[in-house]
């Protein structure tokens, strides 16, 4: 007779939840917020110049444990600078097949040139779509930067870059674009 009872109890639970109005979301056409902190998709950070913050140093690969980075470094050259130190990533790639999303790539990066966005739609139907590049993780062009390669700002250092005292391009010559 108990087992009745506690199938009877089951049924109950069913037959309330079927006459309820349905909660649904209307995902594709106004995706729900997100939470402020909520890591999502990399993103390869800028100076207020629009040079590059990766150094290339590939620590973010070395402490990724799914090895979903593959960062390649080069060098950077007088007249055609990348970033502002001796180095800059010349190919970064984050494989999102394989990325777990544990963020101690964020936390290896010595220049803070790695960040998460609040970006979550990143599904797609091709695998090789799900592989990014340096072109999709850089962040876009702010007011007053440039597209590098150019200079870095006349009369800065490298320390100025990395203690943040650099506020903009203020060059004629980075003003007008990249120098080749």
């Amino acid at each position: 007779m108990s087992e009745f009872r506690d199938a009877m109890a089951g049924f109950g639970v069913t037959f309330s939840a079927m006459f309820k109005r349905p909660v649904t979301e209307k995902y594709p056409e106004s995706p729900g917020a997100v939470a402020s902190r909520y890591h999502g998709r990399h993103q390869l950070n800028r100076y207020a110049d629009g040079l590059e913050k990766c150094i290339g140093c590939e620590l973010c690969a070395w402490a990724c444990p799914a090895d979903a980075i593959y960062v390649e470094g080069a060098d950077n050259f007088d007249d055609r600078r990348f970033s502002p130190g001796e180095r800059f990533g010349q190919v970064y790639q984050i494989n999102y097949l394989r990325c777990i999303g544990c963020g101690l790539c964020i936390e290896a990066c010595p220049t803070r040139a790695l960040t998460m966005t609040n970006e979550y739609e990143m599904a797609d139907d091709n695998r090789s779509d799900l592989i990014y590049g340096k072109e999709q993780l850089l962040a876009p062009l702010g007011e007053g930067m440039v597209e590098a390669p150019h200079a870095m700002v006349p009369g800065s250092t490298v320390e100025d870059y990395y203690r943040g005292k650099i506020t903009g391009a203020t060059d004629e010559s980075t003003q007008k674009g990249s120098v080749s």
